[in-house]
């Protein structure tokens, strides 16, 4: 039998987190050695063995937990937010001083949404216009989405390579925020409302038609398997990997 990932899930008390002690408990090749919360010291991470992090913590200290799991030898799955350029250049920093080492950190785990935020990008060089709204429940803290953040940056990406221009507006006058935010020169709408979970629209169009890629999560349940597919992956691409999109063979 292949030995069991010894996995340890930080912020084990909060909604995904708890979704996700139950799928590490239920995977077969994995076994769940550790279950910390807030205030929990990160030494219970190397007295239980861990030898990999799902880290589904808060902004305030997802950043001390990866670089004490990298400096530890301990790969990370991470889906928490707040990775900014300056904290990723330093976690690089960080990595390159251990090598061997990987990180993944996914601004959404649902293999649905990863698909259609790359297929949503591959096809945004073909439409004059490009907009995304995304919604979700009103208890989330942070707006636009990582999700939202991370697709607009994946189609500027494309559209730019593409030599593409810039979506046309003819908008001169409007109230603060009526068009949104804008990500890398893409338009990111935000919703926030009593009863969704987590859902995005990326809008494409161009003369006569418009195409619409669309994901919904009803349930923080479709978020396990992509970070049971991160924590599977992570140790065979060392270094750092942002967005799960890296761990999968899309051919685009």
């Amino acid at each position: 039998m292949t030995e069991q990932l010894a996995v340890a899930v930080l912020g084990a008390n909060g909604r995904m987190g708890s979704e996700a002690v139950k799928a590490v408990e239920a995977a077969a090749d994995m076994k769940l050695v550790a279950a910390l919360g807030r205030g929990d010291s990160l030494e219970g991470l190397l007295d239980a063995g861990a030898r990999y992090i799902v880290d589904l913590t808060v902004p305030d200290s997802t950043e001390d937990n990866v670089r004490f799991a990298v400096e530890h030898g301990i790969h990370s799955v991470v889906g928490t937010t707040g990775w900014d350029a300056a904290r990723l250049s330093s976690l690089e920093a960080t990595l390159a001083a251990n090598p061997g080492t990987g990180v993944l950190i996914a601004p959404n785990f649902a293999l649905g949404s990863v698909l259609a935020s790359a297929f949503a990008a591959k096809a945004s060089k073909y439409f004059e216009s490009v907009e995304i709204i995304e919604l979700h429940h009103p208890s989330k803290v942070d707006a636009p989405s990582g999700t939202a953040v991370r697709t607009a940056q994946l189609i500027s990406a494309v559209r730019q390579e593409a030599g593409m221009p810039a979506s046309p507006d003819a908008t001169e006058k409007s109230l603060a925020g009526a068009r949104g935010c804008d990500v890398d020169g893409v338009r990111v709408h935000s919703v926030r409302l009593r009863g969704l979970v987590a859902h995005q629209e990326v809008l494409l169009g161009g003369p006569g038609e418009q195409l619409t890629f669309r994901h919904d999560s009803f349930d923080r349940a479709s978020f396990m398997p992509g970070v049971l597919l991160g924590l599977r992956n992570v140790a065979s691409h060392p270094g750092l990997t942002v967005g799960l999109d890296g761990y999968l063979d899309l051919g685009i």
